[in-house]
C-alpha cells in the first residue's frame, strides 16, 4: 500500500516544539539526520527515500546533486536567518522556493550584540580573572568605560539591526546606521543617523556592529583599509556572518594596537582551527556562532520553520520568510 504522505527531512537537533508541529499533521511523514551528518552522507539519505517533499535544514549545505535527488521537494526551510550554505540559484532553477524563520532569532542576536559592546567596555573578562587569580589590587590597571555618550556604528538596519539601534538609543548612545537600502527618514525615526559613506563613518564611531548579509557586496566588507580609518580605542563586533570582516586584517589590527578588541560571534572557518590567530588575542571575546541560538530564539526558529514548509504544502506560502521570492511568481 503506498503511503501518501509528504516527506520532511528534518535535523534530529530541531527542537520538539517545531517537530510537534509537523507530527500534528497526519498527511506528514518526518525523517530525521543527525545534525553532524556529512554532505556525501546526507545525498545517501536522500536517495534512499521514495520522495522527499520538504526539507528543514540547520547548518547542512546542499546543492544541484541534493535537489535533484530530492524527488517531489517543494520547499526548503532554513532553522534560522542565514543562508549562505544553500546553493538558491539552484533552487530557483527549480522553482522551489528557500525560506528562513524571518524575526524569530533577531531579538536573540541584538541581545548578543549589547552583550559583547557592553563586555568589552566593561572589561568583562579582565575584571572576572583580577577577583579569581587574587589581582584584586590592580583593578585601576585598564579602566572599563561606558556605552553612555559613545558612538556606535550600526551596519545594516532589517530585523536584527534596527532591534540593535533601539537598545543602543536607550543605553544613551550615539546611533549612526549604514544601510544603502533603507530610506534616511526611516532611520531618523528610530532615533539614528543615517550615514551615506561607511568610510567617512569609521572614523566617528567607537563601536562598530555588523548587521548585514553575507553577500558578495560585504565580503570583506571590513578590511584592512577600513580598520585603518578606526580610532585605536574603538571595538568592533560581528554576529552576523563570518567573511564579512577580513580576519587576517582584523588580526594584525589588534595586535598591532590599531583596535581596542573585538567580539566575534561567527568566523569564515566554522569551527575554527585551533591556532587561528584571532583566538590567541586576549582582546577578543568569542562565542560558537550562538547568537541567534538561544532556548527560546531556537524554539522560535524551530515552530516557524516548521509552519514555513506547511505552508507551502497548503498552498499558502508565507511570503515574507521567502529568499527567493521571483520562484512564487
Amino acid at each position: 500500500m503506498s503511503d501518501n504522505r509528504k516527506t520532511v527531512l528534518i535535523v534530529r537537533t530541531m527542537p520538539e516544539a517545531g517537530q510537534a508541529i509537523l507530527k500534528a499533521r497526519a498527511d506528514v511523514r518526518i525523517v530525521a539526520f543527525p545534525m553532524n551528518i556529512t554532505r556525501p552522507q546526507l545525498l545517501d539519505l536522500i536517495k534512499a527515500e521514495p520522495r522527499i517533499d520538504g526539507m528543514i535544514l540547520g547548518v547542512q549545505k546542499i546543492g544541484p546533486d541534493e535537489i535533484a535527488a530530492s524527488n517531489n521537494l517543494s520547499v526548503v526551510a532554513r532553522i534560522g536567518v542565514g543562508y549562505d550554505a544553500i546553493d538558491v540559484p539552484a533552487l530557483t532553477a527549480q522553482r522551489i522556493p528557500l525560506m528562513i524563520t524571518g524575526e524569530a532569532n533577531s531579538p536573540s542576536v541584538a541581545e548578543k550584540a549589547l552583550y559583547f559592546m557592553l563586555t568589552l567596555a566593561k572589561r568583562g573578562p579582565h575584571m572576572d580573572a583580577l577577583v579569581k587569580s587574587g589581582g584584586w589590587m590592580q583593578r585601576l590597571s585598564q579602566m572599563p568605560a561606558d556605552l553612555i555618550g559613545k558612538t556606535v556604528l550600526v551596519v545594516g538596519f532589517g530585523r536584527i539591526g534596527t532591534r540593535v539601534v533601539k537598545r543602543c538609543v536607550a543605553m544613551e548612545m550615539n546611533v549612526l546606521v549604514s544601510d544603502p537600502h533603507v530610506s534616511p527618514a526611516a532611520i531618523k525615526a528610530a532615533g539614528a543617523e543615517p550615514v551615506t559613506s561607511l568610510a567617512d563613518a569609521l572614523p566617528r564611531a567607537d563601536f562598530v556592529t555588523l548587521h548585514c548579509p553575507k553577500t558578495a557586496a560585504t565580503t570583506n566588507l571590513i578590511g584592512a583599509a577600513e580598520l585603518g580609518r578606526l580610532k585605536p580605542s574603538a571595538y568592533l563586533v560581528n554576529t552576523a556572518r563570518g567573511g564579512i570582516v577580513d580576519e587576517a586584517a582584523l588580526a594584525a589590527a589588534l595586535t598591532t594596537g590599531r583596535l581596542a578588541g573585538a567580539g566575534l560571534d561567527v568566523l569564515l572557518d566554522e569551527p575554527p582551527p585551533s591556532d587561528h590567530p584571532l583566538l590567541r588575542l586576549p582582546q577578543v571575546i568569542t562565542a560558537p556562532h550562538m547568537a541567534g541560538v538561544t532556548r527560546e530564539a531556537f524554539d522560535r526558529m524551530a515552530m516557524q520553520a516548521a509552519t514555513n514548509v506547511l505552508s507551502v504544502f497548503d498552498g499558502a506560502t508565507l511570503k515574507a520568510n521567502v529568499v527567493n521570492g521571483g520562484v512564487l511568481g
